[in-house]
């Protein structure tokens, strides 16, 4: 089944930037059941465990995580670049592999000992998603799981996660 969804990612060639060759997962968006697949496979990571929060990483992890939310009957809570939640937040900078960012969470999103999954469409030098676990853990989360649909591994990215259950769908 996971061989549907990497046969409908496309690679788009120096985007967005020359050298580049970026997944485009537009086209598993487009499908109906190739979303619905995509969105299973990632929720099929925290089968059996109690979750209370998903989080997404803005923007495109925003599009797994609120459907897995409403499955799982969880929270969502959005992880955004700097500037764009209204209330007050922490930050966390980090470097990705065509240039340097920052991503905030609001400071009541998540409760001490709120088991949380993350999700993220792209593993690639993991400096957005350890980012996100530096934040997920300042407010004292109980991270169950970090689930990407997609894992580029020649890029190392997890390397800078120190979490155990890192999971990825497809492999790159």
């Amino acid at each position: 089944m996971s061989e549907k969804l990497r046969e409908a990612i496309r690679d788009v060639h120096d985007f967005p930037k020359p050298g580049i060759i970026f997944k485009d997962i537009t086209p598993i968006l487009q499908q109906p059941a190739l979303f619905q697949l995509a969105c299973d496979k990632l929720k099929a990571t925290v089968a059996g465990e109690k979750i209370d929060k998903i989080v997404g990483i803005d923007a495109r992890g925003f599009l797994f995580a609120t459907p897995i939310a409403l499955d799982l009957k969880a929270g969502f809570v959005p992880i955004r670049k700097k500037g764009k939640l209204p209330s007050e937040t922490i930050a966390s900078a980090y470097e990705l592999e065509y240039g340097t960012n920052t991503v905030e969470i609001h400071k009541d999103a998540i409760m001490p000992g709120d088991r949380v999954m993350l999700v993220d469409d792209l593993l690639a030098t993991g400096g957005t998603a350890a980012a996100a676990v530096e934040l997920l853990h300042q407010l004292d989360a109980d991270l169950v799981c970090i689930s990407f649909l997609i894992e580029l591994s020649f890029l190392n990215g997890r390397e800078k996660l120190s979490e155990n259950n890192i999971q990825s769908i497809l492999t790159y």
